[in-house]
């Protein structure tokens, strides 16, 4: 890997850049909240390892050691600890640049119970990225992969000013690190770039490299498949020097005469596979998943590379194409239109593939150009810290716009549902389950939620309430509702309106109670001569006392015998009354032809206006049976309109 450098300049150098070329130091937000002579907002930048908390922030106390200032050495050498004590805040380590590497600083700091390491640099420079060193032969090379606190370079002057204040005035120093904006984060897809390399024999950072492919490949393939990312991984090349192009390292570092090249992977170019045996490997992996992506499976790449790394390693000198084309076969893709993809190595021509490849290694607008291995790029903005499963899973949940992260995101191995704790400070109703915290990975917020597309209206806070055609669907509307003697009643309208009114025949709020009305005790209800009143929930039966036949509901009245009588008579004595005015004279000077005509016309009178008391008495029993009928068993056609009328369910 030393030569990585040599190769990775003269690539910038043909690209008309210079060696440092674009390179962007990725930042966050630094706040000092005490004391006031400090009080102001700062930027630092984010080192190559650790767990940054993007999306996230947190808040410590600084404490600069009196000894081991550097953090070179172990921490218990010196008895020193910076564990906080429960209840205080946790402490974050101010410690001088230089004299070992970053990681070893903040290694150290890491058992010492430091939540986080600041590292003053010692020379007034603009911000760099603090990397993971090559500690070749060292026998703690890994232990980078084990830094969990977050890391941040701060300048000169302002890691000065803080020694000044601890160390002058005895006060507290009080520093919040903000990353909820270190990666940009404009919409509902995040879309995200892993630069890897097939090469597994450069020690911990390959291993490191192929575990981490390991461990999120399942949940990279969840994101893809339901839309909520879009991954392209990427391979760095490198061009060889048209001078060097009849090298032995050209020659074997390189394919299509120098155009594109990978170091060796042993840096021995005697034994052991060749640098051009990985950038065909790595054109074959970029080539699977060009032919995925065209046939809708892009995921498909996780199990190739994974798949790969364990049944073509180096080390088991099954690193070849014959390996790499049974695993391709075995995920059912076709190796013809891959081995068309990567084309004739040999040949001195261009690889479209590979030339796409360095070209997108270029940096363009806010993004640096791509020069570590491995690197994330996350909307355009490169990740730091360590290639770790839940690390990287919250910088790609904090890359969503606010509130249109996955549930991924917030399970708890990656977020702290807010809504857990007093129900985040927002409105709920505990008896129906329903509550407006919703929480996101950026914190909860209080908003009325949609139950079973009912929409519920208010501040989210101390309000809501259903509004809509179904609101009464859920939790009744939030109004009363109860069930006695085989009836129910509710206060809640699915007509549009808003609000509780308790039904006819019951009073109240119509959100907490609604109470009976006794119609009988009221007097508002069966107040006719001979009638009995007796009250029922919700309603009221009325029945007729004496000789009364039964009670009219509509007219609030009795019917009974004695009515009978009182059309005939009066029929009888209007006509008999009429026929003797009509006649002139006295009935009795008449033949016996015209008394009998009358009586038998009286008498068909009397038959017939029975006949009409008896077809009104007939049509009032029909008409109060459909009434009573229609309180206990509506019938069809009067469902709708006894509902809306009583208010019943």
């Amino acid at each position: 890997m030393r030569k990585l450098g040599f190769w990775v300049c003269f690539w910038f150098l043909l690209n008309g850049s210079s060696c440092l070329g674009k390179f962007n130091v990725e930042k966050n937000s630094l706040r000092i909240t005490a004391p006031n002579s400090l009080k102001d907002t700062y930027e630092c930048a984010i080192g190559n390892f650790g767990i940054p908390q993007y999306g996230g922030s947190m808040m410590g106390t600084v404490v600069y050691p009196s000894s081991n200032q550097n953090s070179c050495k172990n921490f218990d050498d010196f008895s020193i600890s910076f564990k906080s004590q429960p209840g205080s805040q946790p402490i974050f380590i101010l410690v001088d640049r230089g004299d070992c590497f970053f990681t070893l600083k903040a290694w150290n700091a890491q058992n010492a119970g430091a939540a986080a390491i600041l590292v003053a640099d010692d020379i007034s420079e603009p911000l760099i990225t603090m990397d993971i060193p090559e500690e070749e032969g060292d026998s703690r090379s890994d232990y980078f992969q084990n830094i969990t606190i977050p890391s941040a370079l701060i300048n000169q002057s302002l890691g000065n000013s803080i020694k000044k204040v601890l160390s002058s005035n005895n006060e507290r120093v009080i520093i919040s690190l903000d990353w909820k904006e270190a990666l940009p984060h404009p919409d509902d897809r995040v879309e995200y770039e892993f630069w890897t390399n097939s090469n597994d024999e450069c020690g911990p950072k390959c291993l490191n490299q192929i575990n981490f492919v390991k461990n999120f490949k399942g949940t990279a393939q969840i994101l893809e498949q339901k839309g909520y990312t879009q991954f392209t991984p990427r391979y760095i090349t490198w061009i060889c020097p048209e001078e060097f192009l009849l090298t032995n390292q050209c020659k074997s570092q390189c394919i299509n005469h120098g155009r594109y090249c990978a170091p060796d992977p042993e840096q021995d170019f005697t034994k052991g596979y060749e640098g051009k045996d990985v950038v065909l490997q790595n054109l074959r992996q970029a080539c699977f998943f060009k032919i995925s992506n065209e046939t809708g499976k892009p995921w498909l790449w996780w199990d190739y590379v994974t798949d790969f790394s364990i049944r073509c390693s180096m080390k088991e000198q099954k690193y070849t194409t014959d390996c790499a084309n049974e695993v391709i076969k075995s995920l059912s893709m076709d190796v013809k239109e891959i081995e068309k993809c990567i084309g004739n190595p040999d040949a001195d021509e261009e690889n479209q593939v590979l030339k796409a490849e360095q070209e997108a290694q270029i940096g363009k607008g806010s993004r640096g150009d791509v020069t570590i291995l491995p690197t994330l790029v996350i909307n355009n903005g490169q990740y730091r810290g360590k290639l770790d499963k839940s690390a990287v899973l919250k910088a790609i949940c904090a890359s969503f716009q606010e509130r249109t992260e996955p549930a991924l995101c917030l399970s708890e191995d990656i977020e702290t549902n807010e809504c857990l704790q007093n129900n985040g400070g927002c409105w709920q109703d505990k008896a129906a389950n329903i509550t407006a915290c919703r929480d996101t990975f950026r914190g909860r917020v209080c908003e009325c939620p949609i139950v079973q597309g009912v929409m519920f209206v208010g501040d989210g806070y101390t309000h809501c309430e259903a509004s809509g055609a179904l609101q009464c669907a859920v939790n009744n509307g939030g109004c009363w509702r109860e069930t006695q003697e085989d009836k129910t009643y509710s206060a809640c309208l699915d007509n549009n309106s808003k609000g509780c009114t308790c039904p006819l025949g019951f009073k109240g709020d119509g959100v907490h109670t609604c109470q009976d009305i006794d119609e009988c005790k009221e007097k508002t209800a069966c107040t006719c001569s001979g009638c009995k009143c007796k009250n029922t929930w919700g309603s009221y039966e009325c029945s007729c006392s004496g000789n009364n036949l039964f009670y009219l509901r509509e007219l609030d009245t009795c019917i009974g015998n004695k009515d009978r009588p009182v059309c005939f008579f009066f029929c009888f004595f209007f006509i008999f009354d009429t026929s003797t005015f009509v006649a002139g004279k006295d009935v009795k000077t008449e033949s016996w032809s015209t008394i009998w005509v009358v009586i038998l016309g009286l008498a068909a009178i009397g038959i017939g206006g029975y006949a009409i008391y008896k077809y009104r008495i007939r049509s009032f029993m029909d008409s109060e049976i459909r009434v009573i009928m229609a309180q206990y068993m509506p019938l069809d056609s009067q469902v709708e309109e006894h509902l809306l009328s009583r208010g019943g369910v």
